[in-house]
């Protein structure tokens, strides 16, 4: 929901994205309730990503294609994000 809402209500950030990991990736490509959430995110203008090496290993990359997240290692970005000052980065 945060992620989703600091783009509905505008709550300062330049850019905001949501990067699915391991069964995370899984779950998001069996459970339709959770991809009405992302298209919503979409929509608002959230940046969606998912770890290439992890949709691959569940073999939904290209289901979460069609949800129009994209798909591409994400090892070097996340650490990019991480050492940038300009990005913050929240996990749960």
């Amino acid at each position: 929901m945060y992620t989703f809402n600091c783009k509905r209500f505008k709550w300062g950030w330049k850019e905001v994205s949501l990067i699915v990991w391991g069964p995370s990736a899984k779950l998001l490509a069996a459970d339709t309730e959770l991809q009405e959430h992302v298209v919503e995110m979409k929509e608002a203008g959230v940046k969606l990503l998912a770890c290439k090496k992890c949709s691959d290993m569940y073999g939904v990359s290209n289901d979460l294609r069609r949800l129009g997240v994209d798909v591409k290692y994400m090892g070097k970005p996340l650490t990019d994000y991480l050492r940038d000052d300009n990005y913050r980065v929240i996990t749960i």
